[in-house]
């Protein structure tokens, strides 16, 4: 049978069992959705940022963390009230109607400098709130073993994605201008939602809430704690709070580079089109490399070697990068430094990042998560913009930003080999007390 050799021959490939080819398809495809929009959109974003100014852009950033600020609790008020089963509709279906209100702002004044500004801290906020709901699912059905084994292939669903998206925005926004990519970025959210429900259905039957999984959580009741425990769940874990140091270096690095690239492209590219086209072909370039990476190497080395690797080879090359970038400033290096991150985290350290929290509680998995990938990360954003505008005013051009740079991403890489070894560990202990749990289901 040539379908069934088809379908053998896919699980060899992204290390799944038969049974779970088809959750790991579906989320592929709702990461595709996802990423697929998002990068319509990111480029808009980008040419938005220069509208209202390069200089202006570490305001942007701390005005995205206050909106985290205020988000984050109702956030967690809604999935302290609402079913894990349906939560991701309320997210999803209020992200929509904003797309749909911002379609039709674009369409009656798209040169508002003030609207600019505004489209950049919501889709700002909207990117984390969306993937971090998604890895948060992803990490509800998925147990730490079969999540160590299938997220590269799923990630690759937003690699792919991530290669459409900006690919359909240069081509489209010609023709249908900023107003129709957020349309058309609202569809494809629409989408991933409908995904999510054969996701939650296999889950109760072959994935983390499985019968004879180690304390299966049911999906049908709200996430416990109050609006606050995502902050209090972190600050009283320390595995949590190396978590949320690693996301703050992470920002770091990527703020340092981020504002030279958009300092760069502002003096080279004077139009919006244009930038909106250039910040595509970039994001083309990225994710074709993350996604070979995503297929052929990042599901193998943490089979083999372990999620540790995957948090701390990014970081080391980065690391280098900066040396080389202060040593020898030249826009070239700045640019192939820019690509190696963006594809390292992609491909691995994202993935490897999701896979922390595939052994923790429901609580862990959706609120502290949320609060570590929304408020810490642009926290770490906001607080790494002022300091590259401190370390721009000394006037010594790139090599005070790229020393600061190097060392955050030792200590970025140190602290993921640190978190690899404890999320291993706790694995491997989870996976133990399960096979124990169902030899003893097996002698009763």
């Amino acid at each position: 049978m040539p379908s069934e050799n088809l379908v053998r021959r896919l699980g060899a490939t992204i290390n799944a069992e038969h049974h779970e080819i088809k959750p790991a398809v579906e989320g592929f495809f709702l990461f595709f959705c996802l990423f697929c929009g998002y990068f319509m959109l990111r480029p808009i974003r980008e040419s938005m940022g220069i509208t209202a100014g390069v200089e202006n852009l570490q305001w942007l950033f701390t005005a995205t963390f206050i909106v985290m600020l205020v988000a984050v609790p109702l956030f967690a008020w809604l999935s302290s009230r609402v079913p894990r089963l349906h939560f991701v509709d309320w997210v999803y279906g209020f992200f929509c109607c904003n797309l749909l209100i911002f379609a039709g702002l674009f369409q009656f004044d798209s040169d508002s400098v003030w609207l600019a500004r505004v489209f950049y801290v919501w889709i700002s906020v909207y990117n984390l709130f969306v993937v971090s709901v998604a890895w948060s699912l992803m990490a509800d059905v998925f147990d730490g073993q079969q999540a160590k084994r299938l997220f590269a292939f799923i990630a690759a669903g937003a690699s792919v994605g991530g290669l459409v998206g900006p690919a359909l925005s240069s081509m489209l926004v010609g023709a249908v201008g900023p107003a129709g990519l957020v349309l058309l970025a609202a569809v494809l959210l629409g989408v991933a939602l409908t995904l999510k429900t054969p996701l939650m259905r296999w889950r109760e039957i072959n994935g983390a809430g499985r019968p004879g999984a180690v304390k299966p959580e049911s999906s049908h009741r709200p996430v416990a704690g109050n609006p606050f425990s995502g902050l209090t769940r972190v600050i009283l874990s320390p595995y949590l709070l190396a978590i949320a140091g690693f996301v703050v270096l992470l920002a770091a690095v990527t703020t340092f580079l981020y504002f030279e690239q958009a300092r760069l492209v502002a003096e080279r590219f004077p139009d919006r089109e244009s930038q909106i086209k250039v910040f595509g072909i970039i994001d083309v370039i990225v994710q074709a490399g993350a996604l070979l990476s995503q297929l052929f190497i990042t599901g193998r080395i943490a089979k083999n070697m372990g999620v540790r690797m995957l948090l701390a080879i990014v970081p080391i090359l980065v690391c280098i990068g900066f040396v080389c970038l202060a040593l020898a400033p030249s826009f070239a290096l700045l640019a192939a430094l820019m690509i190696v991150r963006r594809i390292g985290e992609y491909a691995f350290v994202r993935p490897g990042r999701e896979m922390l929290f595939a052994p923790l509680d429901a609580e862990s998995k959706y609120k502290a998560k949320n609060f570590i990938d929304t408020v810490v990360y642009r926290g770490g954003d906001a607080l790494s913009g002022w300091l590259k505008s401190g370390l721009d005013m000394l006037g010594h051009g790139a090599v005070p930003v790229a020393l600061a740079g190097a060392l955050c991403a030792l200590v970025w890489g140190a602290l993921g080999w640190y978190l690899g070894r404890q999320a291993d560990e706790l694995s491997r202990r989870t996976e133990l007390r399960r096979r124990e749990g169902a030899k003893m289901a097996v002698v009763i």
